[in-house]
């Protein structure tokens, strides 16, 4: 099919039923098997007590043991790694399709070293200074910092790589490493000076939790998704043309500096969000499209949105196994995603080996 008739056919999801409901009904899996698992038993009269609660608008006094474990804690924090998996997995897709590159992910683009240099900032330097700062306001300052600080390296590399190299894909991608060296230089240096305290709350922070995940994050999360996902429909039929080369898709219709510009603020605000959240959890983003390519093919009108599917079900079980392998205690989720994420990509490069060489 050429792609000016990818580009004339109507907007819509094109999802492979039978590959789509297969990742549905293993993300509805996992998803009751996170919430059971732990530390606390939870059985189907706290199911039942906490959906009563909820629907008779009943206070969390009214929850005791497992039902409140249930609702106020596990099932919101596995909604939230769904819903984190499912912003990397989109942002990882969408950098792979924008730059035609299997091994592109946002933290190529320096977005995560931004993000992760500005949380370094708040902790070690801010710190220092010992501002007044209010107890309420204080839990969202590092959030609001690593948001501020990814979203800002965004905007100033798609400035600079206009400034430098203008409408080339290329030069926005060299923009990126660049500014990720300056990113991850600035994080070393607040490593260097960090006291012994700082320097556990930053270690901890750059290999990424989820006990973040209350009901307030996830929901504002889920909401940000949608909409997030409502724009990058709309760029599914572009960047099918985008994979025969810029030359190709401006020949065929496609303003190439459009889908750029919108690729760019997708995979800004939702990796500035969940690096705020959750600090750097890495591979979930670069292998989620691989594992959906497998399966359905190269077409970005079924990659993108499986890659969602499949990032969410990826972070949900890396998160569960890092809550449950050494109860009480937890390990950094960002741990297992490298441990799970490292020798699966390696197996992708082996069999792709051909068609990347």
């Amino acid at each position: 099919m050429s792609s000016l008739a990818l580009l004339s056919r109507p907007v819509s999801l094109h999802l492979r039923p039978r590959s789509a409901s297969l990742l549905a009904l293993l993300l509805a899996t996992g998803l009751v098997l996170s919430v059971q698992w732990g530390a606390v038993p939870v059985s189907l009269s706290d199911w039942k007590a906490a959906i009563s609660a909820v629907f008779s608008f009943g206070s969390d006094q009214q929850m005791t043991g497992g039902s409140y474990v249930l609702w106020n804690i596990r099932l919101p924090r596995a909604l939230f790694a769904i819903a984190v998996g499912a912003a990397m997995g989109l942002s990882g897709a969408l950098t792979q399709g924008l730059f035609r590159n299997p091994l592109a992910d946002p933290s190529l683009l320096g977005v995560t070293a931004g993000g992760a240099s500005a949380a370094a900032l708040t902790i070690v330097v801010l710190a220092s200074f010992n501002l007044p700062i209010p107890p309420l306001w204080r839990m969202w300052l590092l959030p609001f910092a690593a948001f501020f600080g990814a979203v800002s390296v965004c905007f100033a590399l798609d400035r600079i790589a206009r400034w430098l190299t203008p409408g080339s894909i290329t030069g926005l991608l060299l923009t990126g490493m660049a500014l990720n060296a300056m990113a991850a230089a600035i994080v070393g240096l607040c490593t260097y000076l960090a006291t012994d305290e700082q320097l556990r709350n930053l270690s901890f922070w750059t290999l990424g939790s989820l006990s973040g995940g209350i009901w307030t994050v996830t929901l504002a999360l889920i909401a940000l998704l949608t909409i997030a996902w409502w724009r990058a429909r709309h760029l599914l039929h572009p960047m099918n043309a985008l994979a025969l080369g810029e030359a190709a898709a401006a020949h065929v219709g496609v303003d190439v500096r459009y889908v750029r510009g919108n690729v760019i603020l997708i995979v800004a605000v939702l990796t500035g969000f969940t690096v705020a959240w959750c600090g750097m959890i890495s591979f979930i983003g670069l292998i989620a499209p691989h594992m959906v390519r497998a399966l359905v093919g190269s077409d970005q009108r079924q990659v993108i949105p499986q890659s969602m599917l499949v990032g969410g079900l990826l972070l949900l079980v890396a998160d569960t196994l890092a809550r449950t392998v050494v109860i009480p205690a937890e390990i950094p989720v960002g741990i297992f995603t490298a441990i799970l994420g490292s020798p699966f990509f390696l197996i992708l490069l082996r069999k792709a080996r051909g068609r990347i060489a």
